[in-house]
């Protein structure tokens, strides 16, 4: 953790997101990286529109948990819909790519879905979308590397 000048006035919301940040890092050191993410992602998706570096520093703690070994569970996999596009993110900076999958996600009309196309397992941003889309979005793996993830992300509401 960063040494904070004691002379700077602390933000809040950027406290409380690296406490729950560190938090969720050791959740998921203890044996519980799905819950842990789920945690994460559940702050991350309070403060990304307003509070970008709180933001960051959960995201941050997701792709940490990412390497922590153990699956999610999946929503129902929905069937095939028409109309899919592929996002190929490898060649986007790191702090770019989420911003581009989420309006990808948020542009798609109901029973539309997208491939995304990543050179690391995208699951935080899985746990992003379960806490904000929950029971709205399908997620499918249809490779997971190991340099190359597809991932069909669908709007199923």
């Amino acid at each position: 953790m960063a040494v904070q000048n004691p002379n700077e006035p602390v933000d809040p919301c950027d406290a409380l997101a690296g406490a729950l940040a560190d938090a969720a890092i050791a959740l998921g050191r203890a044996g519980r990286p799905t819950q842990a993410s789920r945690l994460a992602a559940a702050g991350y998706s309070a403060v990304r529109r307003e509070r970008p570096q709180a933001a960051r520093r959960l995201d941050a703690a997701m792709h940490t948990l990412a390497r922590i070994p153990e699956h999610p569970t999946r929503p129902t996999e929905a069937a095939t819909m028409a109309g899919t596009t592929t996002l190929d993110v490898r060649t986007e900076p790191p702090a770019r790519r989420h911003a581009l999958i989420f309006d990808t996600f948020e542009r798609l009309a109901a029973g539309r879905e997208f491939e995304l196309v990543n050179d690391h397992d995208p699951k935080p941003l899985y746990y992003q979308l379960e806490a904000e889309q929950t029971g709205r979005f399908s997620w499918e793996y249809l490779e997971q590397g190991p340099e190359v993830w597809r991932v069909r992300i669908g709007r199923t509401a």
